[in-house]
């Protein structure tokens, strides 16, 4: 039992960090958010099918790929799209688990596209265009990312409160 609540309380503070790693990226959220949901896990808090587990770690490594791969920072020095395409993945992420928990996956790129869409309308994000090709890539580059995280995130909120 106390090693339950030990893993348990790992598995949250994991899943809080790969939250605050999307909206301040230091290194790749999705590998705390996994590891989270591996704790969570294996404190019997939820039941996470192996299959599910399989899927996500693999997105988990081509989101350490891409860390390692892509440019640090944006072209203009500034740091505040993280905020856009975080938060509204979030939001999105939780709306869809309140639609149909079928579709939260859905809510969170949604979200995180719609965020990225808001931050090319301000005076920092002008440089990125909105239909363009630059746009889609930097989705593909930070937006993937920020949606593994909170899409592992969500699966464990949705066990949580499913069951």
């Amino acid at each position: 039992m106390v090693m339950q609540t030990i893993l348990l309380v790992a598995g949250i503070a994991c899943l809080v960090a790969a939250l605050l790693l999307v909206l301040w990226p230091r290194w790749v959220a999705a590998v705390p958010a996994f590891a989270g949901l591996a704790l969570m896990h294996w404190s019997y808090a939820i039941d996470v099918k192996p299959m599910t587990f399989v899927f996500w770690g693999i997105a988990t490594l081509i989101t350490v790929g891409l860390f390692y791969l892509s440019p640090k920072g944006e072209p203009d020095g500034h740091r505040s799209s993280n905020l856009y395409v975080g938060l509204t993945a979030m939001a999105g992420g939780m709306l869809g688990i309140l639609l149909a928990p079928r579709i939260m996956v859905l809510g969170v790129i949604l979200g995180a596209a719609m965020g990225q869409l808001a931050y090319s309308r301000t005076p920092a994000g002008k440089w990125m265009l909105f239909p363009s090709t630059q746009f889609w890539r930097y989705f593909a580059a930070k937006g993937l990312p920020a949606i593994v995280a909170v899409s592992i995130v969500c699966i464990a909120v949705m066990g949580v409160v499913i069951d």
